[in-house]
């Protein structure tokens, strides 16, 4: 199985269809309800539903996923039964297989009870008709590449006593989103210093996202929140809640942290903890949802984004 746990959730959909290709008088008794066994669609629907919420039982490498709704439905053609399933949940992996096997086991529960009357039964066209939800759902297609800059707060690191491992992590990762970083700077737990390093980064360089690392704990010098509080314009207090949340179900101690997030003119300003592991699962609960933010930034609309 393939780790997951640092995914964030989101809403998951897939469709799928099948048909199960049957003789004319087999589907004119199916529609008079004259088969032997009993009902054939009910029987399929409810084992479709079944097999949907059971598919990490027998697809080996899938993962159990709590689903929120299985829908089935039938269309009895000329030659065939033609099944789709439809499959929703919140949760950090899709639901294509758990689609897919809802429209097998209907298929499988149909061949099963029409059988006695048919022998030239015949599965097939079983196809992912449609999947949403996950990271390339939320990806927006921006006019230009974003600029990016890093800001290390760290006294031991601005006095060349600990190497910079968290600013290089935030680079290494935005540089794999398609991120430009040509500001990575590293300034002391001072207040004023980091506010005035956010100021030129916003002002005179013009970067459109400044990502900090490290002051934003419990610690006497601890003054990054205040620094990044002191520049913004507007407060985006959903950044920094999501970054605490995907955190406290990892370590009660990300209920510690004092992110604080914002916008300075056109510049989207985010503070992630210290350590390279909290950074890491911040990024990768942010993006690449966060790109939206300059979408509204440059003057764009939630329609006009571009996603898909």
């Amino acid at each position: 199985m393939l780790n997951v746990s640092a995914k964030a959730h989101s809403l998951r959909y897939a469709k799928a269809r099948g048909r199960l290709y049957a003789q004319r008088q087999t589907l004119d008794q199916l529609r008079q309800g004259q088969i032997p066994k009993g009902d054939p669609i009910a029987v399929a629907r409810s084992a479709a539903i079944l097999a949907a919420k059971r598919t990490a039982e027998w697809i080996v490498m899938c993962h159990p996923i709590p689903l929120d709704w299985v829908g089935v439905d039938f269309a009895v053609g000329s030659d065939h039964i033609e099944v789709t399933a439809e499959v929703q949940s919140v949760w950090k992996t899709g639901v294509e297989m758990e689609a897919l096997t809802a429209v097998s086991a209907a298929l499988l529960n149909l061949y099963d009870m029409l059988k006695p009357i048919d022998s030239n039964l015949r599965m097939g066209d079983i196809e992912l008709l449609e999947k949403r939800g996950g990271k390339s759902d939320f990806r927006d297609r921006l006019p230009r590449p974003l600029r990016a800059a890093v800001v290390v707060v760290s006294d031991s690191t601005y006095r060349g006593e600990r190497e910079d491992r968290s600013g290089k992590t935030i680079r290494e990762f935005l540089e794999a989103e398609g991120i430009g970083v040509d500001f990575l700077t590293v300034v002391p737990d001072e207040q004023e210093e980091i506010a005035g390093v956010l100021r030129q980064l916003a002002d005179q360089e013009g970067v459109d996202l400044i990502l900090t690392t490290g002051g934003t704990g419990l610690g006497p010098r601890d003054v990054t929140p205040e620094a990044t509080r002191a520049v913004i314009d507007k407060e985006i207090p959903g950044i920094a809640e999501a970054i605490r949340r995907h955190g406290r179900d990892r370590t009660p101690y990300a209920a510690l942290s004092r992110e604080v997030c914002g916008v300075r003119g056109r510049t989207l300003i985010v503070n992630l903890p210290g350590s390279v592991k909290g950074v890491r699962e911040s990024l990768q609960v942010l993006f690449p949802g966060l790109q939206h933010a300059f979408a509204m930034l440059w003057g764009g609309g939630h329609e006009e984004t571009g996603q898909r």
